[in-house]
């Protein structure tokens, strides 16, 4: 897919300069554009994230997995594409001997940098700096030590701590709480919530995105939480909200329930309206409403003739589960049955700093899409 992006322009653009183009084409980066929404679908929905990216002064992003492949590969595009100047974790003889079995230009120091987990002058100070900031979680000198040279998100979470680099990725392969744990003790999270209240946001989310043939939807939270309580699903719903206007979309969030606006007193579905409640105050800009079925939620017909005074209008595109099963099954099941595999994130929220774990099916162009979203994430006002 890159070499069209690459050669469809180089030819337009030499058969513009020999004067054998009959449509010479006035606009080439607009061309490039319309170029990428064709051979990347992911595309179009990014393009606002990737233009910020470009832009961008803060570059420097880890990868925790250093020596995977798929990692090396988007290593090699973000380069090309002037998105990031990847920092990879993991052995320089190892990465160097992999860049070129897989036909990669990358040139350690020029394109990127290497953090030596067997041998780095910062060592000391980054097992110092966690087992001080760990040491009344369990962690002793000992184990800080162990820990510093064989976690490869610990690592990444600390050159993020100390600034030596902008942002992280990691994931590409282990489960999303062994990542999030590290990156915890570390990175911690954000300060203040959707109440703008002085204290820490509650919780950690995962959005992902999906691109339907005829539709972009947004679903959370699909990897942290388990049985979100409505406090933490109307921090997670703002959360989610605030991220999708990044993306320069107007975000439309449903609550789902087995219920439908009221047709069931269950536990659950009492969650969604007290959710309703407390996003009705803490965040009065939100448009949203709940709980309802999916079909309800995708089709703004459909609940306009069940709900007419629905303060929703037409069709959601951010679906806010009531468990982590409901969210994670829905997206992995769209994902494979109607999306083509086609999806971005998940997107972590509620970090302190730019930070965002992939999971084990993570495409070489989802992690190039993280990445992006990732240096935006380091240059935007947090």
């Amino acid at each position: 897919p890159r070499l069209m992006m690459k050669i469809a322009p180089a030819v337009a653009k030499a058969a513009e300069d020999s004067g054998v183009a009959a449509r010479p084409i006035k606009d080439l980066d607009a061309y490039r554009d319309k170029l990428q929404s064709f051979v990347y679908a992911s595309g179009t929905t990014m393009k606002p994230i990737f233009d910020a990216a470009k832009r961008a002064a803060k570059k420097r992003v880890a990868y925790s997995e250093g020596e995977e492949e798929r990692v090396l590969r988007a290593a090699q595009i973000v380069v090309d594409e002037g998105i990031a100047r990847p920092t990879l974790i993991g052995r320089p003889g190892i990465i160097a001997q992999r860049i070129e079995k897989f036909g990669l230009r990358l040139k350690e120091e020029l394109d990127y940098d290497v953090v030596n987990v067997e041998q780095d002058h910062r060592y000391r100070d980054f097992w110092q700096t966690y087992h001080r900031m760990a040491e009344r979680k369990g962690v002793t000198v000992q184990v800080a030590k162990i820990e510093m040279r064989r976690r490869l998100t610990l690592i990444g979470s600390m050159l993020l701590h100390k600034g030596e680099v902008d942002g992280l990725i990691c994931g590409t392969w282990g489960t999303t709480a062994n990542h999030l744990h590290y990156i915890d003790q570390v990175i911690g999270k954000r300060p203040g919530g959707c109440a703008s209240t002085p204290q820490d946001v509650p919780v950690y989310a995962c959005m992902n995105a999906l691109l339907l043939p005829d539709r972009q939807i947004f679903l959370v939270d699909t990897h942290v939480n388990y049985d979100p309580t409505p406090a933490e699903l109307a921090e997670i719903t703002t959360m989610a909200a605030e991220e999708m206007m990044r993306f320069g979309l107007k975000p439309k969030a449903a609550l789902l329930s087995h219920s439908n606006f009221g047709t069931s007193n269950h536990p659950s579905a009492h969650k969604m309206r007290q959710t309703l409640e407390l996003l009705r105050a803490q965040a009065p800009w939100l448009e949203v409403d709940g709980e309802m079925h999916g079909d309800v939620a995708l089709d703004g017909k459909q609940r306009a003739a069940v709900m007419p005074h629905s303060a929703l209008a037409g069709d959601a595109n951010l679906l806010v589960f009531p468990t982590i099963d409901a969210a994670n099954i829905s997206y992995n099941l769209l994902k494979t049955a109607a999306g083509g595999n086609i999806a971005i994130g998940p997107v972590l929220l509620g970090a302190a700093k730019p930070v965002h774990v992939l999971t084990a099916s993570a495409t070489v162009r989802r992690i190039v899409n993280m990445t992006a979203l990732t240096v935006a994430d380091a240059n935007a006002d947090r």
